[in-house]
């Protein structure tokens, strides 16, 4: 997946992993800090050449996908650009949209661009609902790459469905029931639930770990279950009187006023550590995050590890694939975005680097990798997240949605977490951060 977002989090995502979020620019592989992969056919004689732009680790290549479809297709040589800057990727790829030249075939959005590309680059974009049955993905996710005149500019990839994850053996040491049914049980329908259960795991939390690794984790997690976050439906800009965002801050601020967070930041250094060394007993745990739980934690973590269902059905990443207009080969493209973004193809991701699809079809028959399943004790973790998925609201994302989501995060929540401010403290250096942001 899957910004410094996922804000993408795919780039640091299972394979990457580095689904993410969730890395960057696509069009030109001699661009600075982009490489790319020529899959087999390159210009060779007689092929089409088909231009893949990705951000991160989509897992068509690692998955065999490319080399599957050429095969399909010796007329098709496919070549993937990726980058790993995500705050190059999109910049670029709009400057190109705008100048109606440079862009790949195939072009890789991610979930919290997805907006301003449906709000003012969808002209620049092929139509694929007319291409495809779209009942065949997720309704809210069809509803993001949708513009007002129903044209459909992107197809959904994978999604974030969320979940728990969180140390047995820690829960057993603090005295805390284990069982992930009783557990999710125990905080159904309320983020404020599970902070209830950390205040009991810290009355006898094992010396040197924290409930949670950070306030801001909670905070997105419990922003993506509602249907408000930053804008409305309209485009109109709510974020300071957005009942989510509004609910999601008090949680949070519940976590970073008490003493159960590890407050490390997320996918920096020392939080990459705090799951080798058990830092902390939970984690707001998106699908792409499991295999980067699995990497980080490595062997101390084996067999540690389960997974329960989140509070609240929630969505934290995902991307869409779609065709620029101004491609030489709409038709092949048209026609290979289709292929990769099909329920088989997904669930080929899937077993490679547990992205999950945005098909729900796919979801009866995915199955993880044996080892993953083993990590996570034996966790029936295809069913948390499909029933998770099939039942997040439809959230709208804006313009600059992303820049207030890191003002909150960074600014406002690290304020109070990490340097002692008071929540109404943190949350006027957020508000100062955002309208810098929007201009006012």
């Amino acid at each position: 997946m899957r910004t410094s977002t996922r804000r993408s989090h795919r780039v640091v995502a299972f394979a990457a992993v580095a689904a993410l979020a969730t890395g960057l620019l696509a069009g030109c592989a001699s661009d600075d800090n982009s490489s790319s992969s020529d899959n087999g056919g390159g210009n060779a004689k007689g092929k089409t050449t088909l231009t893949v732009g990705t951000f991160g680790v989509f897992g068509y290549k690692q998955a065999g996908l490319y080399d599957e479809y050429m095969k399909l297709h010796p007329n098709i040589s496919i070549k993937e650009n990726v980058t790993t800057r995500t705050d190059v990727y999109w910049p670029k790829v709009l400057t190109r949209l705008q100048a109606g030249s440079g862009t790949d075939d195939i072009q890789a959005i991610e979930v919290g661009n997805i907006t301003e590309a449906v709000q003012t680059q969808a002209s620049k974009f092929v139509d694929l609902g007319k291409e495809v049955d779209k009942s065949q993905w997720l309704d809210w996710k069809n509803a993001q790459a949708t513009s007002k005149d129903g044209k459909l500019i992107g197809l959904g990839t994978d999604v974030g469905p969320m979940a728990i994850c969180y140390r047995k053996d820690l829960f057993q040491k603090a005295g805390l029931e284990t069982d992930r049914t009783k557990l999710a049980a125990m905080w159904k329908g309320d983020w404020a639930k599970y902070v209830d259960v950390g205040k009991d795991y810290m009355k006898k939390a094992p010396k040197g770990t924290k409930f949670v690794d950070s306030a801001s984790s909670v905070y997105n997690a419990a922003l993506g279950g509602g249907s408000e976050r930053y804008y409305d439906k309209d485009g109109n800009v709510i974020w300071d009187k957005s009942q989510g965002v509004s609910k999601a801050w008090d949680v949070s601020m519940s976590v970073a006023t008490s003493n159960m967070s590890a407050k490390l930041k997320q996918f920096d250094k020392p939080w990459d550590q705090g799951f080798a060394n058990g830092t902390f007993a939970t984690v707001a745990c998106p699908a792409w995050m499991i295999g980067y739980i699995e990497q980080k934690s490595g062997d101390s973590g084996k067999g540690k590890w389960d997974v329960a269902a989140a509070p609240t059905a929630a969505n934290w990443g995902g991307s869409f694939l779609g065709v620029p207009t101004a491609g030489k080969h709409q038709k092949e493209a048209i026609a290979l975005t289709k292929w990769l973004t099909a329920p088989e193809q997904q669930a080929k991701v899937f077993a490679k680097q547990a992205s999950f699809p945005s098909t729900p079809s796919a979801y009866a028959g995915l199955k993880p990798a044996a080892d993953t399943t083993a990590y996570f004790s034996n966790a029936p973790i295809t069913q948390i997240f499909a029933d998770s998925a099939k039942t997040i609201p439809v959230q709208y994302f804006g313009i600059k949605d992303q820049p207030i989501n890191t003002a909150i995060t960074d600014v406002g929540i690290l304020q109070v977490e990490q340097k002692g401010k008071t929540p109404d403290q943190g949350w006027s250096a957020a508000t100062k951060e955002i309208k810098d942001v929007l201009g006012q």
